[in-house]
């Protein structure tokens, strides 16, 4: 067993009742209903911080493709974006937002948000009516109430007036003592919506932010989350500078996005020291970091293509998808297409690779497309072509553009091993036709403890700690992430040996048949949520105890001896 503290794995039986662990112990005794773990690895359940969930929670039970990967609980509201406070009026806006930002179909939205809230508690209410397979937590979300408060002046990053600050601080009171958990913005310029406009917050100023924050101060409690651009945008001195301040003045934890830019492949060791300096001064501040490639996934039946911006592609896209890949396997077409490609300044095909099953996150550069081609005598753009056609269409690659920079995941290892990290950007959720990044708990076990050949791995027990009380705690969520007497009986059953990511699919599963990446597992014997079992071998069971989780959580007392 490894209980998500970080100490050594030992052997025991672990006993639970009424959705709480019980007692760990040798030989406990028999139960009403048991789970044979013997040979197999014994973790708490997955908490994962970073997960975009805002709409699914609200349409639909299950939280594919996270429960398919031991995570037990989920944090939505992130980067700023969802869906409440929200006025009617505004409903399109803030779908365009995250249609843009998230890459979620406009439609699916439309058709699958019951859009029973206006303001932020009767949203809470709304996820809290619907049984889920995993338990959600929810952050307020700084874009949605922008707009709530300030209208058409939101959308065009206008400066908020002093009576709109204290406005969003009543507000963030209300959604805190209604049960949201902290409070998520984005600063990033990349970040539009579906009309191209930069997301509502990306300018907000220190003035606004901090008057959000002093309700988070006054109650005692919620967690801050962010992503910003750092040095594209505000400067990483004079943004970090600023963020230091929020902290020191609100005492409220934070956690930001690190990715390695491939342009500034140094830039995170910046922010990872900035972020060491803090916590020594006593500012809890810490990076939310991904153990593999952030990139996109480009085929025909996603959202990005090699060859995307070829006239003759684009004229075969609203075609059916088989009718499509038809006219793509006619020779012509092919030498159109090709021919359009040379006009192409896609120059990065020494960051493409293709995806076999189980897919390499870590791949030689050797294996890129670029270097492949060469050795075959031939251009990227053919052998991509060509590649794609496989499995019916439905062939995948892989485009890393961040943790990627040297060709290898040495600088993720780095950035794992930091004190001053936390996992997250899983972001199950979202990029629904572009990636599958919430596969990442099942990469963190699979590579980084067992199958890494390029460089160090991780200990078990470490990387266990990491998917479950740190982020557990992380977000204040400090009942959960460990088996141990008193804590929730969230828990994984894995065959360590067998543990593995499958290769990213897509289905037509979404409201109005939106698309989504998913990707399955294999090596999860059994998915324990408050006590009951939501996955047995990879199959869900139809049990759906996740609840809603409203506010910050205690951890259990821990007993004294008298």
């Amino acid at each position: 067993m490894a209980d998500g503290t970080g100490d050594p794995l030992f052997e025991a039986d672990v006993a639970v009742t009424d959705g709480r662990i019980v007692e760990i112990g040798p030989k406990l005794g028999p139960g009403a209903e048991e789970v044979d773990a013997r040979g197999l690895l014994v973790t708490p359940g997955f908490v994962d911080i970073h997960t975009h969930y805002d709409g699914q929670v609200t349409w639909e039970s299950r939280m594919a493709p996270s429960s398919a990967h031991g995570v037990t609980t989920i944090v939505t509201g992130n980067c700023g974006v969802g869906f409440a406070p929200c006025r009617p009026e505004d409903r399109d806006s803030l779908i365009q937002l995250m249609a843009g930002v998230e890459d979620i179909p406009q439609v699916v939205m439309s058709e699958g948000l019951p859009w029973d809230w206006e303001s932020f508690p009767e949203y809470l209410d709304s996820v809290a009516q619907r049984p889920h397979d995993i338990d959600v937590a929810a952050m307020l979300p700084h874009s949605a109430l922008r707009v709530y408060v300030m209208g058409q002046r939101a959308v065009e990053r206008e400066d908020a007036t002093q009576e709109d600050i204290s406005r969003m601080a009543r507000l963030t009171n209300e959604a805190l003592a209604a049960g949201a958990i902290g409070f998520g913005t984005s600063r990033a310029l990349q970040q539009r919506s579906a009309s191209g406009e930069p997301i509502p917050t990306v300018r907000a100023a220190e003035a606004e932010l901090a008057g959000v924050l002093s309700a988070m101060s006054a109650r005692g409690e919620g967690v801050f989350q962010l992503l910003s651009d750092f040095d594209e945008f505000h400067g990483i001195d004079t943004e970090w500078a600023m963020l230091r301040r929020l902290i020191e003045g609100s005492g409220r934890p934070m956690s930001f996005t690190v990715n390695q830019k491939h342009a500034l492949p140094d830039g995170w060791r910046q922010l990872l020291d900035l972020t060491a300096a803090a916590a020594a001064d006593g500012l809890p501040m810490k990076a939310q970091v991904l153990g593999r490639p952030t990139g996109l996934l480009l085929g025909h039946d996603l959202s990005s293509s090699p060859f995307l911006g070829c006239p003759t592609y684009e004229s075969l896209r609203p075609l059916p998808f088989d009718a499509r890949i038809e006219r793509l396997r006619d020779p012509a077409v092919r030498e159109l297409i090709l021919n359009e490609m040379k006009q192409s300044k896609v120059r990065n095909w020494d960051f493409r690779f293709e995806l076999g099953d189980p897919p390499d996150y870590e791949p030689e550069p050797d294996a890129s497309l670029a270097a492949q081609a060469g050795r075959l005598g031939m251009t990227p753009e053919s052998l991509a072509y060509d590649i794609l056609l496989e499995d019916g269409g439905h062939r995948l690659l892989l485009q890393a553009f961040q943790n990627y920079a040297a060709g290898s995941l040495d600088a993720c290892y780095e950035m794992l091993m930091s004190p001053h990290s936390i996992l997250g950007l899983g972001d199950g959720g979202a990029h629904c036709g572009l990636l599958c990044d919430a596969s990442y708990p099942t990469t963190m076990l699979a590579f980084w403890t067992r199958d890494r050949k390029r460089g160090p791995r991780l200990e078990l027990a470490d990387a266990v700690c990491s998917l479950t009380s740190s982020t557990a705690e992380a977000v204040g969520l400090a009942d959960r992430g460990r088996v141990a007497p008193g804590y929730k009986a969230d828990i994984n059953v894995i065959d360590y040996d067998r543990i593995q990511a499958r290769l990213p699919r897509v289905v037509h599963d979404l409201p109005a048949g939106g698309r989504r990446v998913v990707q399955d597992a294999v090596g999860y014997v059994a998915t324990i949520v408050d006590g009951q079992v939501t996955q047995r071998d990879g199959d869900p069971t139809g049990a759906l105890p996740g609840r809603l989780v409203r506010g910050a959580q205690a951890a259990p007392a821990v007993p004294t001896l008298s």
